[in-house]
């Protein structure tokens, strides 16, 4: 095959440019969806998108708290707030912030809820250190 045949390389940093691989595209599942617009909402700092101020949980304002029942109350909170309001495609059933006993900067978060769609029970976990 000849270089002039081939097709470009995906640019860096374009995330909506689909790829095929072996000529296909792959989109993901209604469940990897809503796993990943659940991490994107749970990360976006509210103010950051211009014409949604309010979008997003922004736990990373959450850093450089004490790991607290104040500081844990507040992020679930936040997280409650910001999948109810943005993620239409759930029901949210518990969001649960506990902290790591052996990592005292650590907590665990949480997050059961149903796909309204299909009425899967699904989950979401994730640890984060907030460094205080």
């Amino acid at each position: 095959m000849s270089q002039s045949n081939r097709l470009p390389k995906a640019p860096i940093g374009w995330p909506l440019l689909v790829t095929p691989v072996n000529g296909e595209l792959h989109f993901p599942t209604l469940e990897e969806s809503i796993k990943q617009s659940i991490k994107v909402i749970l990360l976006t700092v509210k103010g950051t998108l211009l014409l949604h101020a309010e979008f997003g949980a922004g736990l990373k304002n959450f850093l450089h708290q004490p790991n607290q029942l104040v500081t844990r109350r507040r992020i679930q909170d936040a997280i409650v707030d910001s999948l109810t309001q943005w993620e239409p495609r759930i029901v949210l059933q518990n969001v649960l912030v506990n902290e790591i006993e052996e990592q005292p900067d650590a907590i665990r978060i949480e997050i059961f809820y149903v796909i309204k769609r299909t009425g899967t029970r699904e989950e979401v976990k994730l640890t984060m250190n907030l460094g205080s």
